[in-house]
């Protein structure tokens, strides 16, 4: 079956932490996939995005901002297109109250999101549906399928939908779903563990990537003072805390650098507190949100990249940072490890140690040499693996080989 029209469904489309997305959907329209792009809330740092981005935010279903009468009038429509149907998704989202989130006030929205979803759907003749992360609006795509006439697939990422499996319904969004997309092996382990054998199938390993040819290798930067960029939004997970205490570690030995940490998030206030505790002042730059063009600039000025996450799926902020050829360093956790193999083309450090992820950050300010050699090595890994071009059409030949049936 080719998939002439599909959606996308996302539950903030764009958004400045997820541009892979956006990258994949503009591949898919390349390999002539007809693609439309629902969003159940309104996406958040717009101004800051590309033109490009902003573009497709027009573009998109922006599902809440529906004023109610619409609302209403799409489950109007839906309950006269199908009245078993939709009685049939009224009784599944009342199993919401006794299973997964057990909550009325979400069973009340999921179901109010599916009429309105499905409404579009018909209006552009859709019958498939594809979402990112397994997360909530995975449910809404369950109500949608037991309505009829619309089939779902799932991207999953984790590890955080691994956290919460009974609660997010995960093994059920699994088995429904026409084929799930696994990000990386350490996905498809943790789905395998709590799914069965035979519906191993449907899980297919398809990674994120980057475009190589707009992630070029940046020149050699020539800062007198070493500089350490950290990309990634300001929230426990991504260990930034961890990372300002090892520089502090760092400093107190008395090795000089500058390291810019990109990004916004509910912990900024927290960090730089803590940079200024830990006599960071001068040595550490908080910029707050930056749309990719703005980002790119500042990978050009980077010398080596850190991420200290506790919790990732594989983050493709180090895809780009290597697509650089800027040496990177990170932690021995999920999928990481497949990106990165430590001391060949990045390192890696134990999670949640500042002493070691210190340690690791010594090596490369010491040795300017393999820092150029980490990052050759770091974007041929990126081209042989992670390029988007490639990751991308393994999507696309998902939706055209796959049995999207709903």
């Amino acid at each position: 079956m080719t998939a002439k029209a599909i959606a996308y469904l996302c539950s903030q489309y764009p958004a400045i932490s997820h541009t892979f997305i956006y990258r994949e959907i503009e591949s898919l329209r390349k390999a002539g996939i007809t693609v439309h792009t629902a969003s159940i809330r309104q996406p958040e740092n717009l101004a800051v995005m590309t033109p490009a981005e902003q573009e497709e935010a027009n573009r998109t279903l922006m599902v809440l901002s529906m004023p109610f009468p619409s609302m209403l009038g799409a489950h109007w429509h839906c309950l006269k297109k199908n009245p078993a149907g939709y009685l049939r998704m009224a009784a599944e989202a009342l199993r919401l109250l006794t299973s997964g989130p057990k909550s009325p006030l979400k069973a009340v929205a999921y179901f109010t999101e599916a009429g309105i979803l499905l409404r579009w759907l018909h209006q552009h003749n859709i019958t498939h549906i594809h979402e990112h992360f397994a997360n909530p609006t995975a449910i809404v795509a369950i109500l949608m399928k037991s309505y009829g006439g619309v089939s779902y697939s799932i991207s999953v990422h984790g590890p955080d939908i691994f956290y919460t499996v009974d609660s997010a319904m995960l093994a059920e969004k699994i088995r429904k779903a026409a084929f799930v997309r696994c990000i990386s092996y350490y996905c498809l382990s943790q789905i395998m563990r709590i799914s069965a054998p035979a519906a191993w199938q449907k899980l297919h390993i398809v990674r994120c990537g980057v475009d190589p040819e707009l992630y070029t290798p940046r020149a050699e930067p020539g800062n007198a003072i070493p500089h350490l960029l950290c990309v990634g939004r300001l929230v426990a997970a991504k260990g930034q805390y961890i990372l300002l205490k090892s520089c502090a570690l760092l400093k107190k030995e008395g090795l000089q650098f500058q390291l810019t940490i990109v990004g916004d998030g509910p912990d900024r206030a927290v960090l730089e507190k803590a940079a200024t505790s830990l006599n960071l002042d001068g040595s550490v730059t908080f910029t707050g949100a930056l749309g990719q063009d703005k980002v790119r600039d500042v990978y050009e000025r980077a010398d080596l990249f850190v991420l200290a996450s506790f919790a990732e799926g594989v983050p493709v902020v180090l895809m780009e940072a290597m697509a650089k050829e800027i040496a990177v360093i990170s932690t021995r956790i999920t999928g990481i490890p497949e990106l990165i193999e430590h001391e060949k083309d990045g390192l890696l450090a134990t999670p949640g140690d500042e002493a070691d992820l210190a340690s690791q950050i010594r090596k490369l300010l010491a040795n300017p040499q393999q820092r150029r050699e980490l990052g050759t090595a770091g974007r041929k890994k990126v081209i042989a693996l992670y390029n988007q071009h490639t990751n991308n059409q393994g999507m696309a030949t998902l939706f055209e080989k796959e049995e999207l049936t709903a």
